[in-house]
């Protein structure tokens, strides 16, 4: 169906027949095809709508660069909410100058807008507030990243270079920058020429004076993580929009070519409920010590916690104090671990953080530890981690809104010492694997912390076995290491403050103590030191 806007037709497409009615609008250089694959998972559920804005595809272009200013673009998406939807609210969605220019009609009074959701497009006006304030290293940033803003500027040269150059190639472009396979509309080369004009004829006059542009509906922005053009997060947005929800998708600038299943799955959750979810955490080993730290620390922060550990009761206990859901894992099975992963993902949601705790202590030298009790600490400190790792984290890609991985290391994975082989061994494997992990999952904005304590007063202490001695010395050098900790004075509740922050900051390795900072520090500068020291008798 055609559209009259002022001077131009605006060419839009219908689909589905039932539903809440959503408006999705698309970016430069592109037509409302660059919207096909998530319209085509929205539309069994919703009423989708498309358009071609002027200038592009099938919709006509206005004759003076003046029509393309955004007071005109809005009108536009007036026209269409009028025609498909005269009586309801619509819900609206924006991609790159798609919602650029809905910006310019979510934040006009009487709007009869529902939501809005916008990915990689910002309000020019809210842009250019921001950039009045003090030079920071973030306005550095974003001024590389839109040097294609002067380049549209300059007269004769960028839309020759469209015509000549790029449009023919401009598939190839999206290939190889934004790993996105698709064919460019035929009208490519004068869609581009053509939206030149929205930058000439809105940028300049928008940031030179910006208004006070207020948005009265839930609004939605989605950050693609790895966009190379514009970035919302230091836009002060709550400013501006009362009801806000932040999200982010571990994709390019085109996020609804490269990550269609993803982007309509956000649209659909934000039409469906707008209020924003609480962050979940998983806190394995959350039944006591460092995990019920952990657990207590994030819900304080306003989390939403799930614990396991192997004692129930325990866990359970950690669940009441922190409002929260307890589960019995013994995480040195990975059918146990998988099995909980997917039950917390249908019961709770994919997790955006995970804290692999669970670990025990086991102290003797190499020679007097047997095979089990090798098995036994790897089980546990080593394989628990890998098994959290894969099974969360195959959740967590899959989700694509990113997330954090948090694995409980200790200042003994890189501290010698020559009555803790097994447990030292299975600490450097987790500190390793950790980064080995987080380079993996950088691409899917998953960050991968790697936490190490050093003497903590916990309960490991009292549970900690000895190799090469009896039950009764066992039990005398458990109770002589719990005293010592005591002494030491340094609690769980201080390596959780760690956590909370690393998750953060996305910090890749947090010495907590004093004793594990000067170890990190000894084992990077003085090796060999560390080494003699480990020598040395000191029980």
């Amino acid at each position: 169906m055609n559209v009259h806007s002022g001077e131009v037709d605006l060419a839009v497409q219908v689909r589905g027949t039932s539903g809440p009615v959503v408006v999705l609008v698309h970016g430069y250089p592109d037509t409302h095809e660059v919207w096909d694959r998530v319209a085509a998972l929205l539309e069994e559920d919703f009423r989708v709508v498309t358009y071609d804005v002027r200038g592009a595809g099938a919709s006509s272009a206005p004759s003076t660069e003046d029509g393309y200013r955004l007071d005109h673009l809005a009108r536009d998406l007036f026209a269409v909410i009028d025609a498909v939807s005269p009586d309801e609210p619509v819900h609206v969605v924006g991609h790159d100058w798609g919602s650029i220019q809905s910006w310019e009609a979510v934040t006009t009074p009487g709007a009869r807008i529902a939501t809005f959701t916008s990915i990689s497009g910002p309000c020019l006006d809210h842009m250019g507030h921001w950039s009045r304030r003090r030079l920071s290293f973030a306005h550095i940033r974003q001024f590389f990243r839109s040097w294609y803003i002067a380049a549209f500027h300059l007269p004769v040269v960028a839309p020759a270079f469209w015509r000549l150059y790029l449009a023919r190639r401009w598939g190839g472009v999206l290939r190889r920058l934004e790993g996105v396979r698709t064919t460019p509309a035929k009208t490519i080369a004068s869609d581009a020429v053509n939206g030149i004009s929205l930058y000439r004829a809105n940028i300049r006059q928008v940031m030179r004076a910006p208004r006070q542009r207020f948005a009265p509906m839930p609004v939605q922005v989605v950050q693609p993580v790895h966009d190379r053009y514009v970035r919302t997060e230091p836009l002060d947005l709550e400013r501006w929009v009362p009801s806000l929800r932040r999200r982010r998708i571990a994709a390019g600038h085109w996020a609804p070519l490269s990550h269609p299943a993803q982007v309509a799955r956000m649209i659909s959750e934000f039409v469906t409920d707008t209020t924003p979810p609480r962050e979940l955490v998983v806190v394995t080993g959350g039944g006591s010590g460092i995990g019920r730290a952990t657990a207590i620390a994030f819900a304080k922060a306003g989390s939403k916690v799930v614990v396991s550990d192997v004692d129930i009761v325990a866990a359970e206990e950690t669940a009441k104090l922190v409002g929260g859901h307890a589960y019995e894992v013994d995480v040195r099975s990975e059918e146990a671990v998988r099995t909980w992963a997917r039950q917390v993902a249908d019961e709770h949601g994919v997790p955006d953080v995970v804290v692999n705790n669970a670990g025990i202590g086991h102290s003797g030298s190499f020679l007097s530890t047997t095979t089990e009790q090798w098995q036994r600490v790897l089980d546990v400190n080593l394989w628990g981690v890998v098994h959290g790792c894969r099974a969360f984290g195959e959740l967590m890609v899959e989700r694509g809104e990113g997330g954090h991985i948090v694995n409980l290391s200790s200042a003994a994975a890189y501290l010698p010492s020559k009555i803790l082989s097994a447990y030292a061994t299975s600490k450097a494997a987790v500190f390793m694997l950790s980064d080995c992990l987080r380079a993996e999952l950088a691409p899917h904005a998953i960050g991968v912390s790697a936490i190490c304590p050093g003497v903590v007063n916990t309960n490991i202490t009292a549970t900690t076995t000895f190799s090469g001695v009896s039950a009764e010395e066992e039990r005398r050098k458990q109770d002589r290491a719990s005293r010592l900790y005591a002494r030491r004075g340094f609690g769980p509740e201080g390596v959780a403050r760690e956590i909370v922050q690393a998750v953060r900051d996305n910090r890749a390795v947090v010495p907590v103590t004093v004793e594990a900072k000067a170890a990190r520090l000894a084992s990077r500068a003085a090796p060999g030191l560390l080494r003699a020291f480990a020598k040395l008798d000191l029980g």
